[in-house]
């Protein structure tokens, strides 16, 4: 995720106005196994390259589901890229809380010719809509509480029988995540709103990735 916050939106670590001219810079990147070039900034998260945790979860994952896909915490658009561009015919929501993050992720999307990518905040994902599949690599470091209330706010709303796979450094608690995810989502949780097992699908240079599966209603 570019922006480490709480939900409120209070601005922790990094840049939310839109980057200037002067300061977007092309690198080359592969996205969906082609390598492009893309627009980057300073103030988000992992401007120079596609960070290892990510590269960790795309590796592992291949063409989402036709639907309404989340890419929660999208950063400049490597994840959102790579649903939009394995499966066109989806719409992918690419979503985070720094609108210089969304002002990349939508130059991007349309350097690419991608046309199925909304870059939006969290608010903006009309109430209605619910996700065939998520991919994230969440910001881990804002705290587990803020962590908690983005795995409740969003794995819901995943259609029944639908996963979200998130990518998480096995020393920054991605077991704890995984343990967290299995005693909240089960039947004794009222917070949850729904039944979901979350397994362990990958682990790769220091890093899990979790698949949370919700359980047909």
């Amino acid at each position: 995720m570019s922006t480490e916050t709480n939900q409120s939106g209070t601005e922790h670590y990094f840049t939310a106005v839109p980057a200037s001219s002067d300061e977007r810079r092309a690198i080359e990147v592969e996205i969906a196994g082609r390598v492009v070039e893309v627009e980057t900034a300073g103030g988000i998260f992992s401007p120079g390259h596609i960070d290892a945790g990510t590269r960790v979860l795309l590796k592992e994952l291949s063409a989402p589901p036709v639907g309404d896909l989340l890419d929660l915490g999208c950063g400049w658009g490597p994840i959102a890229l790579t649903m939009a561009s394995l499966t066109p015919r989806a719409t992918v929501w690419a979503v985070d809380v720094n609108e210089r993050a969304l002002d990349l992720t939508r130059r991007n999307a349309q350097k690419l010719g991608l046309s199925n990518v909304r870059a939006v905040f969290p608010q903006q994902v009309p109430a209605h809509i619910q996700f065939s599949e998520i991919w994230s690599n969440p910001p881990i470091r804002v705290g587990k509480s803020v962590l908690h209330d983005l795995q409740l706010t969003w794995l819901p709303r995943l259609v029944p029988g639908a996963s979200a796979f998130q990518v998480v450094q096995k020393n920054l608690g991605a077991d704890s995540l995984q343990a967290w995810l299995n005693s909240t989502f089960s039947s004794v949780d009222p917070r949850a709103k729904m039944h979901a097992n979350t397994v362990r699908i990958a682990s790769s240079k220091g890093f899990r990735v979790l698949e949370t599966i919700r359980v047909e209603d």
